[in-house]
């Protein structure tokens, strides 16, 4: 089986990056590339998806992406990963604010998904009044979920459906939970690209290990029943990037100082800290950044 399988969740919807309106998306075209990437498996649960004229139905489509993602949400509240956003965007957002950024200061959740950090940082991460907090996804149903549970709970917040990139009023720091292993070559350096007109950014991911993908697999076992999340869950893991190809990508297209936080130095690292963030500044800012991370900073790389 090739090293660089495919996740379900990006082949079933695509999204004009322009107009942000969904394209058709043919089943057997899909079918057949899981196929040919030797993914029998996933081939049969797209199969499965109903389809008219071939085309894959937006709707049912949106519903599954809809239900992995409800249970995304536990992992990421398992992992506390609204509290490892928050410990870092702190001393970052101190740096903002001593070098003179003007307020407001706008954190932009890039794939925000069902805005769970965006969320989470609005009800609990006391980050100040002078910040913003937007959570940005193309995917129209996820957005309008995410908006309700907002709502519900009365946050400051905004969740768009939107390109995180093209904002009115651009992002200062860029984050984003588990999104980095969905790009690749062109796509990755485009990704980090699109934040050069930004201050910082800090990007979680699944740390590159040997291990991740078994520790996936049991933990989507025992907690995952959506049949994509199980499968997606897995394949992410084995498409995580290693942390040179995340710096490199992150320094080359936004001329940032970069480093990684919680990056394993071995397979102990690697379990007890299942995810690694990629963390960058402008480079006028990164002395700054050092000294305001305090206890933070034993856990930061080299940087780049």
């Amino acid at each position: 089986m090739p090293s660089d399988l495919l996740e379900i969740s990006d082949l079933i919807v695509d999204y004009d990056v322009a107009t942000l309106q969904p394209r058709p998306v043919s089943r057997s075209a899909v079918v057949a590339r899981l196929i040919e990437n030797g993914q029998r498996g996933a081939a049969r649960l797209v199969q499965r998806l109903p389809a008219s004229n071939d085309t894959l139905d937006f709707e049912a489509c949106s519903l599954a992406l809809l239900r992995a993602h409800i249970e995304l949400q536990r992992l990421s509240e398992e992992f506390l990963q609204a509290d490892r956003l928050r410990w870092v965007l702190l001393p970052l957002l101190r740096t903002l604010r001593d070098a003179g950024v003007k307020p407001p200061l706008r954190i932009v959740d890039v794939g925000c998904g069902l805005g769970y950090a965006v969320r989470s940082l609005a009800a609990h991460g006391r980050l100040g009044r002078d910040v913003e907090l937007i959570g940005c996804d193309m995917n129209v149903t996820l957005i309008e979920n995410a908006r309700r549970l907002a709502e519900e709970e009365s946050l400051s917040c905004e969740l768009k459906v939107a390109n995180a990139f093209q904002l009115e009023q651009p992002g200062h720091i860029f984050i984003s939970t588990g999104v980095l292993h969905h790009f690749r070559g062109n796509d990755l350096n485009a990704f980090f690209a699109g934040q050069r007109q930004g201050h910082a950014f800090v990007h979680y991911d699944i740390q590159h290990s040997v291990l991740s993908p078994w520790g996936s697999w049991m933990f989507h076992q025992a907690r995952m029943r959506e049949p994509l999340a199980r499968h997606d869950g897995v394949v992410s893991a084995r498409r995580a990037h290693p942390t040179q190809t995340l710096l490199s990508a992150a320094r080359t297209e936004t001329g940032f100082s970069c480093a990684s936080l919680d990056g394993a130095r071995d397979l102990l690292g690697a379990m007890l800290r299942p995810m690694t963030a990629t963390l960058g500044t402008r480079a006028e800012l990164w002395e700054s950044l050092l000294g305001q991370l305090g206890p933070l900073r034993s856990r930061l790389g080299p940087a780049r």
